[in-house]
């Protein structure tokens, strides 16, 4: 059971890519990525935080190839992994050409600071032969000098200029599975170059607002930022970039997709922020049960609210539902509809279980 929204949002056209088995594009649902921070070439750290961080729900993970030795340990990390990998290349065209030819999914790169042409070639028959897919990655702090110089500082239309270039590079060479970013941390500055972008280009957008801060101010960034430029219909894959754990980074990735119903994924807890009427400690029951109910990938809605002046209503539109009693006695509710009594010692452990049944329920059919 879920809400009707409001609203639909109609989302912009564009190119269809695969990056490894997920397609980027097109009709498909929207990414969610991350990023490593381990050292690469510690194959175990960096192996156990790409597994962390797809179980928390990425689709794409991207690993950092500052050196040979890091690109070259790709091989034998995607090995022990399940999920498309990102190769993310900067200046040197052998880190790029070693990432594709140890699998990398797709190439983070810039073409514009990787050299000559002819090594921008080489970079691209690479991909090609390995079927690997390009992101061309524009970045506020990294625009080429005699953009900067013609713009005199960053700016939206300085950011589009340089994905055009880019883009005008590969296309020269008839490499068109790639896909684009224009990011800044000023979420102005973002939202107005991809929105100018959109405009002008129908390859996949790649969407974020880069080094944003930590986990409070970079997730209130990026949502407000990814956040209207998801409500115009544009984004076909986003990353968080938090000054965090990375598994944080999907998290907040899969809520904002989830709050503009772009994605359903595990259960969504509707709950009030408690007041003087709740019949049992809201706040700590919702942050229980979302650790218990962590590992539910099935869409699902739960709604935990104090007391009845929005708890039925609330409840009516859930899956599971309940609802702040006196004296500890509590509404439980199933699909919609009043099922029975629970007390607040047994609550928890009641509303897992039905949340548990609903997704084998759900699973099965």
């Amino acid at each position: 059971m879920s809400i009707r929204p409001f609203r639909d949002i109609k989302r912009r056209k564009t190119k269809e890519i695969n990056v490894g088995k997920v397609k980027v594009g097109g009709n498909n649902p929207i990414s969610v990525q991350s990023m490593t921070n381990t050292l690469t070439t510690d194959l175990k750290a960096t192996i156990k935080q790409i597994n962390e961080i797809h179980s928390e729900g990425a689709d794409i993970v991207r690993v950092s190839c500052p050196d040979e030795s890091s690109s070259k340990s790709l091989k034998e990390i995607i090995k022990h992994v399940d999920v498309p990998i990102v190769a993310d290349i900067h200046f040197h065209y052998k880190r790029a050409i070693e990432a594709a030819e140890s699998g990398a999914s797709c190439l983070r790169i810039n073409p514009g600071n990787i050299g000559s042409k002819e090594k921008i070639k080489e970079v691209i028959k690479a991909a090609k032969d390995n079927n690997c897919s390009i992101r061309v990655g524009v970045n506020a702090g990294s625009l080429e000098k005699d953009i900067l110089e013609k713009f005199k500082e960053p700016c939206p239309e300085a950011l589009v200029e340089s994905a055009l270039r880019n883009i005008k590079i590969l296309e020269d060479e008839d490499f068109e599975n790639l896909k684009i970013s224009v990011k800044s941390s000023d979420v102005f500055l973002s939202i107005e170059a991809y929105r100018q972008l959109s405009k002008v280009s129908d390859y996949p957008l790649h969407l974020g607002i880069t080094e944003a801060g930590g986990f409070i101010s970079g997730s209130v960034k990026s949502s407000i930022g990814l956040g209207s430029l998801l409500l115009d219909g544009i984004g076909d894959t986003i990353r968080i970039s938090l000054s965090d754990d990375p598994v944080k980074e999907v998290k907040i990735g899969n809520e904002i997709l989830k709050s503009l119903n772009l994605r359903e994924r595990g259960v969504r807890i509707i709950s009030c922020p408690s007041c003087a009427r709740q019949g049992f400690q809201v706040i700590e029951t919702v942050k229980l049960l979302e650790e218990k109910l962590s590992h539910i990938k099935t869409p699902i809605t739960l709604s935990v609210i104090g007391c009845v002046v929005n708890g039925p209503g609330e409840a009516a539109m859930t899956d599971v539902g309940i609802t702040g009693g006196k004296k500890g006695n509590n509404m439980l509710y199933l699909s919609g509809v009043q099922s029975k009594k629970i007390t607040t010692k047994e609550m928890i452990e009641k509303v897992v279980s039905e949340v548990e049944k609903k997704a084998t329920e759900l699973e099965n059919n």
